[in-house]
């Protein structure tokens, strides 16, 4: 499944060896050349161990924070510096799940469970005084924040899913179908990588799963100040993580999630749900307006020239959806 950590969930992987088209507005957003620093930081206590959490912007503000998770498993929060922009007007929380980033690893498989990782999200509004927040999760962040969401917490303004997994086997299904609308000599690399006795490091392997993410994860590299600053994080990818929950590799599903499926249960999501997609993205459009259709009160916005990466390929069509939806329901 996809990770949006830019070694992400899967984009890390390759690093083994990295409704309509939406018509958002512009924002004001200026890409930085340096990640800016946190207002705040602090280590929350998790089942486990502690998390790191960041936040910029004013908690106290008139307007609900907004707290996003980060793909992977295993990822880490720096997909989502671009985010911080928001901070001019409310309160923008980063953090890593544990096991990840700047967070405790005590790499325990047990901690490795969905409803764990789901937990995080209130450690972190007991640590803020969060009585209201709007919560933003991308790739396998947005299978947390779906769960969440099903919860039914109070104060929950909205949920933004983008790029989610939802359902394993809708996942698999639609990169099946974006891998085989591959060049045939990738495809054919591919399913020699597959076979018995097929090194992880091997150079094929890596070159053939970087085609696949060029069309599909990221058409852009991230900025450079985003790439520093993920490199400078001590666990910027958890392989162990990600091949526990998901498996080893991009097309196949071996590990904890591989018959997940929240589908069923999205009509119990009670708050605002935004479904924010790529038109090249591996949760398809498609597949947005399906889970949209079971999704209470909720809506689908489609970025035009953009994959799953959505914030490093389309940084001010991503804040120009954002911006207009958190303003809504504040």
């Amino acid at each position: 499944m996809p990770n949006t950590g830019f070694a992400t969930r899967r984009g890390a992987l390759s690093l083994l060896a990295g409704a309509a088209a939406a018509t958002a507005t512009s924002s004001a957003f200026a890409a930085p050349t340096s990640a800016p620093a946190p207002d705040r930081e602090l280590m929350v206590p998790v089942e486990g161990g502690r998390i790191y959490v960041r936040v910029n912007g004013p908690l106290d503000g008139p307007r609900a924070p907004v707290v996003m998770a980060h793909g992977g498993p295993g990822g880490n929060h720096a997909h989502f510096l671009p985010g911080l922009a928001l901070a001019d007007e409310r309160a923008v929380v980063l953090y890593d799940q544990l096991d990840s980033g700047r967070s405790d690893v005590p790499n325990d498989p047990g901690n490795w469970r969905v409803e764990r990782f789901v937990d995080e999200v209130d450690a972190i509004r007991r640590a803020l005084g969060l009585a209201r927040l709007h919560l933003l999760g991308g790739s396998w962040g947005g299978t947390v924040a779906a769960e969440y969401a099903i919860r039914r917490p109070q104060g929950l303004r909205s949920v933004v899913l983008e790029s989610p997994l939802i359902s394993t086997p809708v996942w698999l299904a639609d990169t099946a179908r974006q891998r085989a609308s591959l060049p045939g000599p990738v495809r054919a690399e591919l399913d020699r990588c597959e076979g018995a006795g097929v090194r992880t490091d091997d150079k094929g392997c890596a070159a053939a799963v970087r085609a696949f993410y060029k069309s599909f994860n990221s058409l852009e590299l991230p900025p450079a100040y985003v790439r520093a600053y993920e490199t400078a994080l001590p666990k910027p990818f958890n392989e162990d993580l990600y091949r526990y929950m998901w498996g080893p590799s991009e097309f196949a599903s071996s590990g904890t999630l591989r018959s997940y499926d929240a589908e069923p249960r999205l009509g119990r999501i009670a708050a605002p749900a935004l479904y924010l997609v790529g038109e090249y993205d591996t949760c398809t459009p498609a597949a947005a307006r399906r889970f949209a259709r079971r999704t209470p009160h909720a809506e689908v916005r489609v970025i035009a020239n953009a994959a799953h990466g959505i914030p490093v390929d389309q940084p001010d069509a991503w804040l120009g959806v954002l911006r207009p939806w958190l303003r809504r329901f504040d």
